[in-house]
């Protein structure tokens, strides 16, 4: 259970049994962690939010609401800080049954039904089908698969979706690559690759097939000819590509969605059309970007979307000046469409490049559900490749970027996926070759599967020193927990039974990264107790001549391990039960 929303529960059934005025509105009442651990276990504003609405002194309110909590048989102590804060402290007995909810639980301890089943949908990577997968977006890819399994424990129906870019101009460019390439293959020399075309050679073995299938018929034809067939094929080449790197790095959609697709049913004109009949397109002229001069910039009548009057800083532009709609547009149809297929709740992972794109998009979703949508885009900083400290380029199969499938061969899925949450996707990530594979604290990836590695370790010790002992998780969350009264001991199972709210709050922010550290303070916390054994040998895991006490702690290494193991999972990272 989240411990702090059981007990904002109970805080407000105090508060009814107060005299009180009816109908106070409790709603920023809150039950959370004290900003300083010595404060107790659990802190609520009670009495300073609702002293002005009761009438009330903050201190008089609070010095009522604790007579109340402190006769709650979980609560030990009651303190009134400062003007009517209240701190609780917890009987050691709550603790040992938050214990054996994690063993009963496992790895699904923390899953959670605050999102009550309601659809989401997470957008991520949707990299033009043009080459390989880089760096840059395997930061995206992990964030936006990481967001979608942390929202799915968190009670949401999330559907994981990849956007097609493949009616751009980028697609023409591709397919023209590839006919060099298929030229190539057919024995003509090419020499350096013209300017403009795309020069990687992941290109070649499409080349090849498309020799193999249409022999010369292609070679000198107009492209007129032969423009469309091979877009077609390049795109689905490409896809194939993109689909094969994204499963090396263990990432998975759920549906591919091709803005061509949606061009060529007229969704993107129904879309505008449907705008418009809102009222939301008119024509008109914009003033020129404010603080530049643009020699080439001449005022013009233009299809506009009223972006300004859903929080945009200037209407945008629909059509181009060759009549045909912007990507803008072909955008708005995109996200209308999402929002017809079921899901008011969009969260789009970007590259930060696209920053100036928010508004207009969140603008553009409030105008096209008429309010009922959201979305909220996350965008990812870049990602800087060293090694040693110092900045590193490995091959460039794609002809001008490091591609995700060289990373993930040099260092392994699970790191690559641990290390992209390792900051909050919107601050820079030095990503060190050298770094990610030493065993050392430093490396988060390493200290976090070591706690993992150690507490299976211990079990395994564990079962050799007592024989005949069920160990299962089952056994152990029946056995004699109360034992485990130690102050280190306690410290971690409070840090253990706050895995629930930190899975809650990490969904509803939409912050994957949270998990990350949480893990890392998981993995200190035990680092730490098994250190303090060393020094103590009354805090030995495993205790001569008492078996009881040695159940107890086998139980509390178990339940670390449980939650490791829960938070890795959220990652798509497997947890290793040995270190080689």
């Amino acid at each position: 259970m989240n411990l702090f929303k059981y007990f904002r529960q109970e805080i407000i059934a105090a508060l009814s049994r107060l005299d009180l005025p009816s109908g106070l509105d409790t709603s920023k009442v809150t039950a959370e962690p004290p900003r300083e651990e010595a404060h107790g276990d659990v802190a609520t504003n009670a009495a300073m939010v609702l002293s002005k609405a009761a009438g009330q002194k903050p201190r008089d309110l609070a010095e009522a609401l604790a007579a109340q909590l402190r006769a709650h048989p979980a609560v030990a102590a009651v303190e009134i800080a400062g003007p009517g804060f209240i701190n609780l402290r917890l009987v050691d007995s709550f603790w040992a049954e938050r214990l054996a909810e994690v063993l009963q639980a496992g790895a699904a301890y923390g899953d959670s039904d605050m999102g009550g089943n309601r659809p989401i949908n997470v957008e991520y990577v949707s990299a033009n089908p043009t080459g390989p997968m880089h760096i840059g977006h395997a930061r995206g890819a992990v964030i936006g698969d990481a967001l979608a399994s942390l929202l799915a424990k968190a009670g949401y129906a999330v559907t994981r979706e990849y956007y097609i870019n493949d009616a751009g101009a980028q697609v023409d460019v591709l397919a023209r690559s590839i006919h060099l390439r298929y030229r190539e293959a057919l024995g003509e020399e090419i020499g350096e690759i013209p300017e403009g075309l795309y020069p990687g050679d992941y290109l070649q073995p499409a080349g090849k097939t498309l020799a193999a299938i249409h022999g010369d018929d292609f070679k000198d034809a107009p492209e007129s000819e032969w423009l469309a067939r091979f877009r077609l094929f390049a795109v689905d080449a490409m896809m194939d590509m993109i689909r094969d790197d994204l499963a090396a790095l263990g990432v998975k959609h759920d549906v591919f969605t091709s803005e061509r697709g949606l061009v060529e049913s007229g969704k993107v004109d129904a879309a505008l059309d449907f705008l418009a009949g809102l009222g939301q397109v008119y024509e008109g002229v914009l003033e020129p970007p404010k603080g530049k001069v643009l020699d080439d910039w001449e005022p013009r009548p233009q299809t506009l979307f009223r972006a300004t009057a859903f929080g945009d800083d200037v209407d945008r532009p629909l059509k181009k000046s060759d009549g045909s709609w912007t990507y803008f547009a072909s955008d708005i149809a995109y996200h209308l469409d999402k929002y017809r297929r079921g899901f008011p709740a969009m969260i789009d992972i970007w590259g930060a490049d696209h920053g100036g794109y928010v508004k207009r998009m969140q603008a553009a979703v409030k105008a096209v559900s008429e309010g009922g949508g959201d979305l909220d885009v996350k965008l990812c900083q870049m990602v800087n490749l060293m090694k040693g400290g110092q900045p590193f380029k490995m091959s460039k199969r794609a002809g001008t970027f490091v591609t995700l499938r060289d990373l993930v061969d040099q260092v392994g899925k699970d790191v690559v996926r641990f290390i992209m949450l390792t900051r909050k996707n919107d601050a820079h990530l030095d990503f060190d070759l050298d770094k990610v594979l030493e065993q050392s604290r430093d490396n988060p990836v390493f200290y976090v599967q070591y706690a993992h590695a150690r507490c299976h370790s211990v079990l395994r010790h564990g079962a050799q020193a007592l024989p005949g002992a069920d160990l299962s998780a089952a056994a152990l969350a029946t056995g004699p927990l109360s034992r485990l009264t130690d102050p280190a001991e306690l410290a971690v199972i409070k840090l253990l039974a706050g895995w629930p709210r930190l899975v809650e709050s990490a969904a509803e922010a939409h912050e994957p990264h949270r998990v990350a550290f949480y893990l890392n303070d998981v993995a200190a916390a035990f680092h730490g107790l098994w250190n303090k054994g060393k020094d103590d040998t009354q805090l030995r895991f495993l205790i001569e001549g008492d078996a009881e006490l040695s159940l107890a702690r086998m139980g509390l290494v178990r339940a670390v391990a449980d939650v490791i193991a829960s938070g890795l999972a959220v990652f798509g990272v497997e947890p290793v039960e040995e270190m080689r």
